[in-house]
């Protein structure tokens, strides 16, 4: 599975590098007065490429290497609040059932890649009831011992938070089992899945820390369970950005563009020049801060990409902070690996975009 992830993982970093590249363009010949027909054309390739953007997103999920940004939270809140949207994605035939836990059940993660995780789980179980049954969401807290002789040699003893999903499906035979997290795999029609969403809630799982476990039994039902290391913290309030029209153009602001991908760096320089703003571009951190150097006037914002040779996004923004304390910052990323690291942590509370 680390193999198959790793190789995933790659292509689609360079895909969404493709596909910022071709929407980009597209965007800008929209601004071009071009023809009704040639209009509607372009609009399909945008929609074709925010698709593909999306298919690779699910890879990268699984092979770990999503741009994450983790914060304290309180799963028993996290399920209560999906539970109306639960109901509605299921369907009325679907029973479901919530039981929460009444001790604490903190955990560190991205909320957004957890709600994905059971949103997906409820989705597979849903798809292996079409006639009707019950879900059960479940909300526990187990302490796993080093001496268990039924735990994963290489996960950690501790103190987790359980989360798990049981219905009374179809359930799964052995061999099924045996390949539910592979990418790609699906018992489904070609048209009914792509067999990403058990890949993507692996690969949210792992980067997060915690392990999924399943047990089925054909015609009885499914239960996949996940475990997540119980944090003492208090959960952290997310960060609310709230954007301007996108519409509106830039005054006499300048904005800092590294990106190590030439024709990325082109397509978005021209997107911003086009808008209005003053850009300096570098194709890697350490040409930024030598481009700094020798800028005389205001710096209002730093785009940069996530990893890069010579210097990551986060460590220039780190440095630029000490010349520049007051610069505000947007990172995007295609989610490429990390030398050393099995997923890319940005600093809290800065915004992201991912490509494409």
């Amino acid at each position: 599975m680390e193999a198959v992830g790793n190789l995933a993982g790659g292509v689609a970093h360079d895909f969404n590098n493709l596909l910022t590249v071709i929407s980009g363009n597209t965007e800008l010949l929209l601004d071009t007065g071009i023809g009704e027909q040639p209009r509607e054309l372009a609009y399909e390739i945008i929609q074709a490429s925010d698709r593909a953007g999306s298919l690779t997103r699910q890879l990268l999920a699984f092979s770990r290497r999503e741009v994450v940004q983790p914060r304290v939270f309180d799963l028993n809140s996290l399920v209560s609040k999906l539970e109306q949207m639960l109901r509605r994605l299921i369907g009325e035939h679907i029973q479901l059932d919530v039981e929460l836990t009444d001790e604490l059940s903190f955990v560190e993660a991205d909320p957004g890649l957890i709600e994905q995780v059971i949103v997906n789980l409820s989705v597979n179980a849903r798809d292996a009831m079409t006639s009707g049954g019950r879900l059960l969401i479940q909300i526990g807290r187990t302490q796993l011992e080093a001496d268990d002789p039924s735990w994963e040699r290489e996960f950690p003893p501790g103190r987790y938070v359980t989360l798990a999903l049981s219905d009374n499906g179809s359930g799964m035979a052995p061999e099924v089992q045996a390949r539910i997290f592979e990418p790609f795999f699906t018992t489904k029609e070609r048209e009914q899945g792509t067999g990403l969403g058990l890949a993507t809630v692996y690969g949210i799982v792992q980067q997060a820390g915690g392990l999924i476990r399943l047990t089925s039994e054909l015609g009885h039902g499914t239960t996949f369970t996940v475990f997540l290391p119980l944090r003492e913290a208090e959960p952290e309030a997310a960060t609310q950005f709230y954007g301007e029209s996108l519409a509106q153009s830039g005054g006499n602001e300048t904005i800092l563009l590294v990106e190590d991908e030439a024709s990325i760096l082109d397509v978005l320089s021209s997107n911003l020049e086009a808008s209005g703003y003053k850009v300096l571009r570098a194709l890697n951190g350490a040409d930024a801060m030598a481009l700094i150097q020798g800028h005389q006037g205001e710096l209002d914002l730093l785009v940069s990409d996530v990893v890069m040779p010579v210097m990551s996004g986060p460590e220039l923004y780190a440095q630029l902070r000490v010349s520049h304390p007051h610069i505000k910052v947007i990172f995007i990323s295609g989610y490429s690996n990390w030398p050393g690291r099995s997923g890319t942590l940005l600093p809290k509370g800065v915004p992201y975009l991912q490509k494409p």
